[in-house]
């Protein structure tokens, strides 16, 4: 049996609120992480990013922002002294991004955070594995 139409786009919209209002509270569960240590929400979506060394260009890709925002970000990480540009190994136009030793521990300590009361946690690793296929799914889709 298949779904009309208007009902198809009723239950889509529901669905995007949904999803709309858990973005919101990750998005709050990473300020409230983020205020813990000291940090911007902005500045730890950097550092949660920051999965190796990468070009400004990619990790504004990461954090979905502006590189013009991103390296606003960086500056302030740089002064804290838990990021550093490095020469790129290829690209002598372009700066690889590094967490030093205290950023890397700063991150470890922000992961450990998000991990703890995110808004997902009240869902079985089961149904979590459920929902990251649904999700990567519909992202690979559109």
């Amino acid at each position: 049996m298949t779904t009309p139409p208007d009902q198809q786009a009723i239950a889509e919209r529901q669905l995007c609120g949904l999803v709309s209002g858990l973005a919101q509270r990750v998005a709050e569960h990473v300020r409230e992480c983020a205020a813990t240590l000291g940090l911007t929400a902005s500045q730890a979506t950097a550092l949660r990013e920051m999965t190796g060394p990468m070009t400004m260009r990619d990790l504004a890709e990461r954090m979905s922002c502006e590189p013009s925002n991103t390296t606003f970000v960086v500056d302030k990480l740089e002064k804290q002294g838990l990021i550093e540009r490095h020469p790129h190994p290829t690209d002598r136009r372009a700066k690889h991004l590094v967490l030093t030793a205290e950023g890397t521990a700063l991150r470890e300590r922000l992961l450990g955070l998000l991990a703890v009361g995110s808004p997902l946690s009240g869902l079985t690793p089961q149904e979590q594995g459920v929902l990251h296929g649904l999700l990567e799914r519909a992202l690979t889709s559109a």
